[in-house]
């Protein structure tokens, strides 16, 4: 704001040193700017859509029939954050070394934080440049960076990371099998991509849909059912993963029934019945050696 001193004396506004106005005559060109004047005292730059252009040193000069005066004022302009450039998304491989960028513009300079956003959400140190050297699998995901300058709410944009393995066989399980009934052995695997699984029984692959064998595979998982169990099918089943970064396997018999679960074998029984036959034979010696003391 600016003010004359009386109604003879003339206003002017420059900004550095170009004139805006000049009394009422207006000799900028940008449409936004116009002298504001609510009284005949008043003398006032309004500048509207104020933008970061605006930003800087404006002088408001009084020439009076005494001296001139003058005002100098500087207007800040506050921009909010504004991220403007981040890294695309990504795949690598575990083990390599990882640079993500973000990059902000606002005023004032906002400062740019990094996360991952995973269930710890860990922070890492502040900066445009987020270096990760020998990323793991665990540090795949999505890394979340934050521009800020308190002008506003933080601007915030994502890049995802994905982390490719060599795949892994978590567990191989069988459910159980007997003669005539079905068979289910479930084996379980991680790896990016994502693994494809192949099954064996000794050296021979099996085909999904013949003798007896259903295969379905998953992401994370293959399921081998056996239907109708026979002799032939029991044996040594394998699990094969593999992907572009290599292979494992794990192996499990597919065993008949243990007769041990019946409680007590044939063996058992025969051992049983000796000591039956051993305390029969005590107790009728013991009875026979009792009636002889009575006679007596």
């Amino acid at each position: 704001r600016c003010y004359l001193e009386d109604g003879a004396s003339k206003g002017a506004w420059l900004n550095r040193s170009s004139i805006i106005f000049a009394g009422s005559d207006k000799w900028s060109v940008d449409p936004r700017v116009s002298i504001a004047t609510a009284n005949r005292r008043e003398y006032s730059l309004q500048i509207q859509d104020v933008d970061v252009t605006d930003d800087g040193p404006y002088t408001c000069s009084v020439q009076t029939q005494h001296t001139p005066r003058t005002m100098q004022v500087h207007l800040t302009v506050q921009v909010s954050p504004k991220i403007f450039r981040i890294s695309s998304d990504i795949v690598v491989n575990e083990g390599s070394n990882v640079t993500l960028v973000c990059l902000a513009t606002g005023k004032p300079e906002p400062s740019i934080s990094w996360r991952h956003i995973s269930p710890s959400a860990k922070p890492f140190e502040s900066g445009q440049y987020l270096d990760i050297y020998g990323i793991t699998r665990d540090q795949a995901g999505e890394y979340e960076c934050s521009a800020e300058n308190d002008v506003s709410v933080p601007d915030v944009k994502k890049v995802k990371v994905t982390v490719n393995f060599a795949p892994t066989i978590q567990e191989l399980k069988s459910s159980g099998v007997m003669l005539g009934g079905n068979g289910l052995i479930r084996c379980e695997g991680a790896g990016v991509p994502a693994p494809v699984f192949e099954w064996y029984k000794g050296e021979r692959k099996l085909i999904n849909g013949q003798q007896g064998i259903t295969i379905k595979n998953y992401s994370t998982r293959s399921l081998l059912t056996v239907t109708n169990v026979t002799e032939e099918h029991f044996g040594n089943y394998t699990c094969v993963a593999a992907n572009k970064l290599g292979t494992t396997n794990a192996s499990l018999p597919l065993n008949p029934p243990s007769t041990a679960q019946y409680g007590i074998t044939g063996d058992a029984e025969v051992l049983f019945s000796c000591w039956y036959l051993v305390l029969t034979l005590s107790s009728l010696t013991s009875i026979f050696y009792l009636k002889n003391i009575i006679l007596h």
